[in-house]
């Protein structure tokens, strides 16, 4: 079955005023005939990993904070990695890239690199391409990089301004153009 936009990065469109998606970056994990599942990946918490979730902490930077995954199951934990081998993740997205198996009792994958995130974001089936049609989404190839970047919050305004065009300018609009 085909994963059309799995491993893809959706970027909201400016016009997105729903709270939970406006100015976020989604990777698509999955994405088929059942609907899709994304990430979203620039919304840091304050919340640092080694106290939400000790028993993860080897996988992470010491600093390391769980994000603001997306609005369904705020209380699940969804691990993202960039495996040394990537036969060992529950489902691959981009390249080496991958979920974390939950199991409790597995043994702590080999990673160079993770980050967690509380929840995430879900289309049921045609959702998402009805969303695309009406141009809430820019879609824009995902890079390893993008997953992992140091300041996530600011993923949004990079997305935007690779882009390029007129989608570079809109990167640097204030949220609240009247305050400009």
């Amino acid at each position: 079955m085909p994963r059309w936009l799995s491993g893809q990065l959706l970027v909201a469109s400016p016009t997105i005023s729903d709270p939970h998606f406006a100015r976020t970056v989604v990777l698509v994990v999955d994405h088929d005939d059942d609907g899709a599942l994304g990430i979203v990946l620039n919304r840091p918490t304050d919340t640092v990993i080694e106290v939400a979730v000790p028993d993860l902490a080897e996988m992470f930077d010491a600093d390391e904070v769980v994000h603001e995954g997306g609005p369904v199951q705020p209380e699940a934990l969804l691990t993202v990695a960039e495996f040394r081998d990537p036969a060992e993740a529950a489902l691959l997205v981009l390249g080496r890239i991958g979920m974390v198996r939950g199991d409790d009792d597995a043994e702590r994958p080999l990673v160079d690199r993770a980050r967690a995130y509380a929840g995430y974001a879900g289309w049921a089936p045609a959702q998402l391409e009805q969303e695309l049609e009406e141009d809430d989404w820019l879609v824009l190839d995902a890079r390893p990089d993008d997953l992992f970047q140091p300041d996530a919050s600011r993923l949004w305004h990079l997305a935007l301004e690779r882009l390029g065009g007129p989608f570079a300018l809109l990167a640097h609009v204030p949220e609240d153009p009247s305050v400009n």
